[in-house]
């Protein structure tokens, strides 16, 4: 046991349950409301010197665990299973190390849940890879902030040779031998980043969309978001099953981004495109892009990247080859990446970029992140209306990766109750100016949420 290293000592958990604002749509699914699972985890080093980490994360079920047979309360009754079992496994780990070898050494038998828990619960359809890894990544990001803290570092200090002794071959492969995560990592973050802002399928662009007001002081409709926040990025969630409702969604949304720009006297602004996998075929998105393209060609060039439009099983679905799309814009893996084997394949059908989100882990995705650098693909962070904790370890994520250009973060507009106390703590972060985030500040111990 090096003198760096820690072994797990306790694991414990909550929940917090939030309604939204307004609701969000997911895969056709109108969404009020979010259970945070919270995880507190104890390390201790061998000479007895011991730090608790927090970690958060939104359960995220209806995206993780989507279902026409399930509940929405049974599918999260499911992953709470599940963060039993995983709370089970780390507390009775006796692997010494770094967070990232305590994981990766873990993984296999944490994504065994997935099965067991079909089992036990005896339910119709198999629980997703997806879902363990949004229910795990608390536990892992409460790791990485134990083992900061204990070290009274930020954990993006960590990733060096003097904390963490192995190459990527040791975790990633014979190709990756001679690398180190260190080499994929900064450990100071970014000073600002521009924010994504979600446009979705539900929200009001102008006054006259506005039929039911929340009255609660934030802004009711886009126009106001741009000008409050002075967004410069705008994330439009699509349906993928209705080509012209799609169509006309861009063009609508481009003209008041045009109008309201016009009058802030800004120029230059980027959307990206999320379909959430509902496009059946390619073919709808290339008729898609053509359409916008001819009708808002200034919209068109807007777009910035496209996030997976068609159906998350890349295995199942071999003939959703995207390498005529991605030549018009950089089309990235969301739901499709669960490890480098689903990295390699999307590489393999065309996909050009990667979104890494916060929810799937911090050790995936950092490891993830280096695949992705080594690779050249596009790089984006997105989120899982990420509040809280586990925004700041969202933003740690974006603010470290090189090449990542933006950050989403939407929990400001749908769940401002569960960032109440945040906003004073992380000027800048929680709250936007200028289109752009803070995060500078996110260099305090462990993941910095503290």
């Amino acid at each position: 046991m090096r003198s760096t290293d820690v072994h797990v000592r306790e694991v414990r958990l909550d929940y917090e349950h939030f309604r939204y604002r307004t609701p969000i749509k997911f895969g056709g699914v109108a969404l009020d409301r979010v259970t945070l699972l919270n995880v507190h985890v104890t390390v201790e080093n061998s000479a007895g010197k011991s730090a608790v980490g927090f970690g958060s994360m939104p359960m995220g079920n209806v995206w993780a665990f989507p279902s026409r047979q399930l509940s929405y309360e049974q599918t999260l009754a499911a992953m709470q299973w599940v963060a039993s079992r995983v709370q089970e496994t780390y507390q009775a780990c006796t692997v010494s190390g770094h967070p990232i070898d305590i994981t990766h050494q873990l993984e296999p038998e944490i994504l065994e849940t997935a099965a067991e828990c079909t089992k036990s619960q005896q339910l119709p359809e198999p629980v997703p890879t997806l879902a363990v890894l949004v229910v795990a990544s608390a536990f892992d990001a409460a790791l990485h902030d134990a083992y900061g803290k204990l070290h009274n570092l930020n954990c993006y200090h960590t990733y060096n040779r003097d904390f963490l002794p192995n190459d990527l071959d040791h975790y990633l492969g014979a190709e990756f031998v001679g690398l180190h995560l260190g080499h994929f990592i900064t450990p100071e973050p970014k000073q600002q980043m521009p924010l994504y802002h979600l446009v979705g399928a539900l929200d009001p662009l102008t006054p006259a969309d506005v039929q039911h007001p929340v009255g609660d002081g934030l802004p009711e409709h886009l126009g106001d978001w741009i000008v409050r926040d002075g967004l410069t990025h705008l994330k439009i969630k699509l349906n993928g099953d209705d080509l012209h409702w799609d169509v006309e969604r861009v063009i609508a949304v481009d003209r008041v981004a045009e109008q309201t720009q016009h009058q802030l006297g800004v120029s230059l602004w980027w959307y990206s495109l999320d379909f959430n996998e509902r496009c059946q075929n390619v073919g709808y998105l290339l008729d898609f892009l053509q359409q916008v393209r001819q009708r808002a060609p200034r919209g068109y060039d807007r777009i910035q990247y496209i996030e997976q439009p068609t159906a998350r099983d890349l295995k199942a679905h071999p003939q959703n080859i995207m390498h005529a799309a991605a030549q018009l814009k950089p089309v990235v893996i969301d739901e499709s990446l669960i490890d480098l084997e689903s990295l390699k394949r999307a590489m393999e059908m065309g996909y050009t970029g990667v979104a890494f989100k916060a929810c799937k882990g911090q050790t995936q995705s950092l490891l993830l992140a280096a695949a992705a650098q080594k690779y050249n693909l596009f790089r984006c962070v997105q989120d899982l209306t990420c509040v809280g904790a586990s925004l700041i370890h969202s933003a740690g994520l974006a603010a470290h990766i090189p090449g990542v250009a933006a950050i989403e973060a939407n929990g400001r507009q749908y769940c401002p109750a569960a960032n109440a106390g945040w906003e004073a703590r992380f000027p800048g972060v929680f709250t936007i100016r200028h289109g752009m985030m803070n995060t500078a500040i996110l260099n305090g111990p462990g993941l910095g949420a503290v």
